[in-house]
């Protein structure tokens, strides 16, 4: 007679088969599917009190910036800070999710505060700062005046486009930069693109879409990973230097700008359906993915080449960033496809959902997400909360809820 030992390691080839096929049984995805609900659920409630802190320890008229923990030190901005819309756009997507008046009601406050800056053309930012927050509030209440307002700092950041060089000049001149564009500046097409498809200057879409062009052919390298910044001589159009101001050098792949990519150049998918962004967005998904350097838990370092790694530091905000913008992808990609960066951005929704990544309730400053990074060679907000990570994280978290499950 056969030992029980003996028939098992026999079948071990029909208990794989058996497994690999429990695996994808409906019953399976539907268990996937309510985990997933569930995390959203209570990283929403979480959300839903940490913002309640965060809304106490903001005055009116200033924005939430960051916190640092070792000195228990809560820092504001003003409105004119590049990352204004932020809080407001993270407010408003709390109350999407959970209907909660009071939210709303915050996010109103803020917003009342931020309107002026629909004027504001002293850099490239407008998209962040008008799109995220304003952007929002008209898409879930159709208010007019919200409209107004997109409509205006469409028009403001529409002035800093030079036509010679056919870019929006990110920066005005300094020491260092003499005409710089970043990498960035791909998000801020969003209000361009959006206001013209929405009754507004059909030139602010010809505008976004020669940025993105010239963009396409001057800010990546042959791996599709991308320079930071690239500076121009706005008389003529020539390429001065390109180089980095946040990353870890002038050849690296700075992780937060390649997130600013690949999101890019999906939205500018979305509203144009030019073939070659979607092609750009893929190659540059597969950079990130599929990058030796890209962690287990899919939380990037904050530069792909920093050094030291892995004994450095990671970017939540970057991996918040990518994960949206893979989900998005995932939109108007073949069926294969869609799963692969679905579950690529999963994976970083479910390592951002933990203990590593999430604040404890009434902690963290009230903001939502821990390890983020500024600047690092500039020694700015290195390894705290930044208000763009919890903005992108819950972006995702509502877009994942949307179309995935």
């Amino acid at each position: 007679m056969q030992s029980v030992q003996h028939l098992i390691f026999k079948n071990i080839p029909l208990l794989i088969i058996f497994l690999l096929l429990f695996s994808n049984h409906p019953l399976s995805a539907q268990q996937t599917k309510l985990e997933m609900s569930n995390l959203i659920d209570r990283q929403f409630k979480l959300a839903e009190k940490q913002y309640q802190f965060l809304a106490k320890n903001t005055p009116i008229g200033r924005m939430p910036k960051t916190y640092y923990a070792k000195n228990n030190k809560f820092e504001t901005s003003d409105t004119k800070w590049w990352c204004s819309g932020f809080y407001p756009g993270s407010l408003l997507f709390i109350y999407e999710y959970t209907k909660n008046q009071d939210v709303l009601k915050e996010a109103e406050k803020r917003l009342a505060s931020l309107e002026k800056e629909k004027h504001y053309k002293g850099n490239h930012d407008l998209g962040f700062m008008m799109y995220c927050s304003f952007g929002n509030a008209y898409r879930l209440t159709k208010s007019s005046e919200y409209k107004k307002t997109i409509d205006t700092a469409a028009a403001s950041l529409a002035t800093r486009y030079r036509p010679i060089a056919k870019v929006i000049q990110s920066w005005d001149a300094n020491k260092t930069w003499k005409g710089p564009v970043i990498i960035d500046n791909l998000m801020n097409l969003e209000l361009l693109m959006w206001v013209a498809q929405n009754g507004g200057d059909q030139n602010y879409s010809n505008i976004a879409i020669n940025h993105a062009n010239k963009t396409l052919i001057n800010h990546f390298r042959p791996d599709f990973s991308s320079y930071h910044v690239v500076d121009y001589d706005m008389s003529n159009g020539n390429i001065i230097k390109k180089g980095t101001a946040q990353g870890a050098s002038d050849s690296s792949a700075w992780s937060r700008g390649q997130g600013w990519a690949l999101y890019g150049y999906t939205l500018m998918y979305r509203f144009t359906k030019d073939k070659r962004y979607l092609k750009t967005a893929q190659n540059i998904a597969k950079f990130v993915l599929q990058h030796p350097n890209l962690p287990k838990d899919k939380i990037p370092y904050w530069d792909f080449n920093a050094a030291g790694i892995p004994d450095t530091y990671r970017d939540a905000s970057a991996a918040a960033v990518i994960a949206s913008a893979l989900l998005e992808l995932g939109q108007y990609v073949p069926s294969k496809e869609k799963i692969y960066y679905a579950s690529q951005a999963k994976e970083m929704l479910i390592s951002l959902s933990s203990s590593t990544y999430t604040a404890q309730e009434g902690t963290n400053g009230g903001f939502l997400l821990k390890h983020s990074m500024g600047a690092l060679p500039l020694k700015s907000e290195v390894d705290v909360p930044l208000t763009y990570a919890d903005y992108y994280y819950l972006e995702a978290l509502l877009r994942y809820k949307k179309w995935y499950l």
